[in-house]
Parts: C-alpha cells; sequence; structure tokens
C-alpha cells in the first residue's frame, strides 16, 4: 500500500485548521492571509504552493518540522517553510538581515515575495494607519520588496503580484524596469 501523498489541497486544510482560531492585526482571520499568500503561489510547483499555504505554520503553531515531514511535506518545502520562518533566522529581530537570508533562495523568496504583497495590500495598509495613526504603517515591506525583487526573474514577481496584489506592479517596473 502506498503512503497518501501531501497535496496542495491538503497544505490548504492545514493551514485552514492550524489558524483557525489566530486573529491578524486588523483582528480579521488570519487563515486568510495564509490562504492568500499559497493562491498567489499557483503558477509555481506543488512544493513552492505547500509552503505557501504552511508559509507560518512553524511560526504560529506548535507544528515541528519533524511533524510536518512525518504528514508526508517534502523536505523542500519544510526547507522554504523553515527559511521565511523568523524564528530560526540568526537574528530573529533583525528583519533586513532576515530578508536578504530568504533572497538567498529561490523558493523561500518567491512565498516571502507572497507573504510581503498580501500584507502590502492597500486596504490593509489604510487599514493599519488608521488603527495606529500615530505610528504610520511599517515600511519593512516597501524596504523589503527591491532585495526580494532583485533575487528572482522579474517574470516570476509579476505573476505572484498579478494575483496578490496588482496595485505593486507599478512599484515592480520602478524597481526592476524591462
Amino acid at each position: 500500500m502506498t503512503e497518501p501523498r501531501f497535496t496542495v489541497e491538503t497544505a490548504q486544510v492545514l493551514a485552514e485548521v492550524a489558524h483557525n482560531r489566530q486573529k491578524d492585526k486588523l483582528k480579521r482571520p488570519y487563515r486568510e492571509h495564509v490562504l492568500a499568500v499559497g493562491d498567489a503561489l499557483a503558477d509555481f510547483d506543488e512544493d513552492i504552493q505547500i509552503a505557501g499555504y504552511l508559509h507560518d505554520i512553524a511560526e504560529d503553531t506548535p507544528i515541528t518540522r519533524q511533524a510536518l515531514l512525518e504528514m508526508g511535506v517534502s523536505e523542500r518545502a519544510v526547507d522554504i517553510i523553515e527559511r521565511v520562518t523568523r524564528r530560526f533566522h540568526e537574528d530573529p529581530d533583525d528583519y533586513d538581515a532576515g530578508i536578504r537570508f530568504v533572497a538567498e533562495d529561490h523558493d523561500a523568496t518567491l512565498v516571502k515575495i507572497a507573504d510581503n504583497a498580501h500584507n502590502s495590500l492597500p486596504e490593509r495598509v489604510k487599514a493599519l494607519a488608521e488603527k495606529w495613526p500615530d505610528k504610520p504603517p511599517v515600511t519593512r515591506y516597501a524596504d523589503a520588496r527591491p532585495v526580494l525583487y532583485a533575487a528572482v526573474p522579474r517574470e516570476e514577481v509579476r505573476m505572484i503580484l498579478e494575483r496578490i496584489n496588482p496595485y505593486l506592479l507599478k512599484e515592480l517596473d520602478e524597481i526592476v524596469p524591462e
């Protein structure tokens, strides 16, 4: 008897269940974020899509590397998840160093671009600005984009942005001209 395969659909379900009761900074269901990130990677292979859906699982849940491997998540997908997980970075508080570390790996960079783009949706940025009027939305996402965009082919960035945050396409053209 063959082992059941861990599929993109399995990753979607696991992401929904694992993040089910969590809320984001705006008190919205957090599962919407992880599902959007995974959906944005639909043009890429299964491991990258799975890592997209599960990109925050090691950060925000007790699920471990070993548990993911035992569920049938490929080692490649788990490696991507770990690379984008800040608590595994050398200095988790140094966001810029973490972005540079992520950008050393093509696949992790794609996942981080999707994550960054969803966090940078205009309605999200506006809502964060309204919630904290004295403290404008974090600019670290904007500062990270040139580093991330330079690490992968421009067309791959474009495919992700078209799916998750078309508002960033103009900025892509400015950062990485054709």
